[in-house]
């Protein structure tokens, strides 16, 4: 296999530098914006750094409107909905954790059973698995809310915990299908041999090797339902259950719309999912590779 060349080397990385540059530039704006005072950042939109630079958004938001700071001092409207910022990020987490760890425990069973399995029903029913994704989530709405209605599951954090595990379930198939089909089936057959169950067999041999597929799989799991805006806006309207998206959509309002405070809301809610990548950075691109390569 033939090496690029030290000039096809420099190109690619100067390719990946650009790529890496409008991939973060619109997170260096919103940064920069949390940094501003409203004034400020309608005064000059073309202005790349202000002229001065401000926490108080941050004072605000993590007090829960109780300290208001320079900026704020003279404002007497702030959104009722930041002092429900903690209780937010709660719940987020409740959700996002909840819909992970039950679509990795269904799912990971799941793409088990269709690549070991081989049912001829199961060629057609991953077909239209993929084929259902296409189908807008808007559409459904609807009938979502008329079904947790019926289930007396409407302004709960279970709502929305069955909700997203459904839909986000057949992608969780879908990722981990591939990585489960690269396991040797014959360590499943010699633990079989020594006298475990297929089940048993799962749980000791195929689960402890699927540890880099199913940490990309939860990884992806986790941003989905940490950044969900829509479910959780339609099933909840009491302030109690918002997550962090809902709370970051009622910002907007008929009258004003806080960018300051959005942005710096914003930079607060992608921590945990930066956090969690980072620390499974390494699993994480070896499982997608894996089930990409071996799949």
């Amino acid at each position: 296999m033939l090496r690029p060349s030290r000039t096809a080397r420099i190109l690619l990385h100067l390719a990946n530098l650009v790529v890496i540059f409008f991939l973060l530039l619109p997170l260096f704006a919103v940064a920069i914006g949390s940094l501003q005072s409203e004034k400020s950042l309608q005064a000059n939109t073309r202005a790349v750094l202000p002229d001065e630079y401000t926490l108080d958004n941050y004072l605000v938001i993590l007090t829960a409107g109780e300290q208001k700071g320079r900026i704020f001092e003279q404002t007497t409207y702030l959104p009722d909905n930041i002092k429900h910022f903690f209780r937010a990020f709660a719940n987020s987490t409740i959700v996002a954790l909840s819909v992970t760890a039950l679509t990795l425990a269904l799912g990971s069973m799941s793409a088990y059973t269709v690549v070991r399995m081989r049912y001829r029903w199961i060629a057609w029913l991953m077909q239209a698995n993929v084929v259902a994704r296409f189908v807008p989530i808007i559409v459904l709405m609807i009938p979502l809310y008329v079904t947790m209605r019926g289930w007396g599951l409407l302004n709960s954090l279970a709502g929305v915990i069955v909700a997203l595990t459904g839909f986000l379930l057949p992608y969780a198939i879908l990722i981990l299908a591939p990585y489960f089909d690269s396991i040797p089936q014959e360590l499943e057959d010699a633990a079989r041999i020594d006298g475990c169950t297929r089940f048993k067999a799962f749980l000791k041999v195929t689960l402890p090797l699927s540890t880099p597929g199913l940490s990309s799989c939860g990884v992806i799991m986790f941003i989905i339902s940490w950044h969900e805006l829509l479910i959780p806006l339609i099933l909840n309207s009491k302030p109690e259950f918002m997550t962090l998206p809902v709370v970051i959509a009622s910002l907007v309002g008929d009258v004003h719309v806080f960018f300051n405070l959005m942005m710096a809301i914003c930079l607060l809610a992608l921590l945990p999912s930066v956090v969690l990548v980072l620390l499974l950075q390494k699993y994480v691109v070896e499982g997608l590779a894996a089930g990409a390569v071996k799949g």
